[in-house]
């Protein structure tokens, strides 16, 4: 379900002013989240013109409006000094030392306003030797420790996408980190800066791994271990229709129940942990899961403690039954599909917006109405061509 309603404004962040600096990835997922939850987020856009491609890169806009400002001229240094005035939140994606040098650092923001929280969202930190260093999430997981641990065996470490330092470690950790000096506010009364590292955002994702060593989950080299494809009852096999069924039979009980559905005769086999049969094992699975369909093998493992699942592909995740008992996935006024805030609040649930994702500048004018600019003001900076008001019409 989306779409804002009148009771849209008992959502849990509610009354919230957000500001969010316009950058790639990791940032517009952290306000996106923030708006989900019923902050008011203004996405701070560079003008279009030299920045079209990177506001056409942002997916994550839903529920934001955009305000377009030329930061480069003080004019519009001052213009967002201003607005921060009046915000609680401000996201910063910019790399260390570029809001010092534009005057908007957070020794001065907070100065004016000191219940502002000032997050800053980078991949290596305010702090380091790398903090001025470019970077992407590959660089980040990589300096974490965290993708020495992921990959094949006898094959090179494998980033999955740029899931896990990009979103998980920047944009999720900064949303939390955002929420938690809100909390904080309501009891101090006063705002802070929070720094997060994608690098120590991901660090933190994976303490399971690190405080997990000492228990032989890790012994053996990369691939060969239980949870990192060694194990045969913890796999991806290919289907005879070309799909591919996930096992995650750790548990004995859950094994049992993943032999019988193969077929197999438990007191024939190797015992489930002996790690000298694991590659023979893994033949013995692929071999017998290439003799059915996806579908074949759902009747036989669903409603089951197997623990075995369909791989899905985007489509079928959104027409699965129990995705679609749970809506978890809704359609926006444009007919695109996309997953449902997560978590599930009982008494103020996300309410996210159907709208299409802003245009530059479309929400100028109103957005510095609300922060206090006079007419005049916001005329004067037009003239001056340090905002920009974008034409419905000429996107359309």
């Amino acid at each position: 379900m989306c779409g804002r309603s009148a009771g849209a404004g008992t959502m849990a962040l509610s009354g919230v002013r957000v500001l969010e600096l316009a950058g790639l990835a990791p940032a517009p997922l952290c306000g996106m989240i923030l708006a989900d939850f019923g902050a008011q987020v203004v996405r701070v856009d560079r003008l279009s013109r030299p920045a079209a491609a990177l506001a056409n890169a942002d997916v994550q806009a839903r529920g934001k409006r955009s305000l377009a400002l030329d930061l480069k001229r003080p004019q519009g240094a001052a213009a967002l000094r201003r607005l921060c005035g009046g915000a609680d939140v401000l996201i910063e994606p910019f790399r260390h030392g570029v809001m010092e040098r534009l005057g908007l650092g957070p020794e001065v923001l907070l100065q004016e306003n000191p219940r502002l929280i000032y997050a800053r969202l980078t991949g290596f930190g305010q702090t380091g030797k790398y903090a001025k260093s470019a970077g992407h999430d590959i660089n980040y997981l990589a300096l974490s420790g965290v993708l020495s641990k992921l990959g094949r065996k006898n094959e090179n470490p494998y980033a999955p996408v740029n899931l896990l330092a990009d979103f998980a470690g920047g944009g999720v950790m900064c949303a939390l980190g955002i929420v938690i000096a809100l909390f904080e506010r309501a009891r101090s009364g006063r705002g802070q800066v929070i720094d997060a590292s994608m690098v120590e955002g991901v660090a933190y994702l994976s303490s399971f791994l690190w405080k997990s060593q000492n228990l032989g989950l890790w012994s053996q080299p990369r691939g060969e271990n239980m949870l990192d494809s060694g194990a045969p009852f913890y796999e991806i096999y290919r289907t005879s229709d070309g799909k591919f069924m996930a096992v995650g039979a750790i548990e004995p009980v859950f094994y049992n129940q993943l032999i019988k559905g193969l077929g197999l005769n438990l007191g024939e086999l190797p015992a489930q942990m002996s790690v000298s049969d694991w590659p023979e094992m893994k033949k013995k699975f692929a071999s017998l899961f290439a003799q059915k369909t996806q579908a074949e093998w759902c009747s036989i493992f669903d409603g089951t403690d197997a623990c075995v699942t369909p791989v899905l592909s985007f489509d079928d995740a959104v027409s699965h039954q129990h995705n679609k008992e749970r809506s978890s996935f809704i359609k926006n006024d444009q007919g695109e599909m996309s997953p449902r805030p997560a978590p599930v609040l009982s008494r103020t649930p996300a309410v996210p917006s159907c709208k299409r994702d802003p245009f530059i500048g479309e929400h100028t004018e109103e957005i510095l109405l609300e922060y206090g600019f006079t007419k005049q003001e916001i005329a004067k900076l037009h003239s001056d061509e340090v905002i920009e008001f974008k034409s419905l019409k000429a996107n359309l």
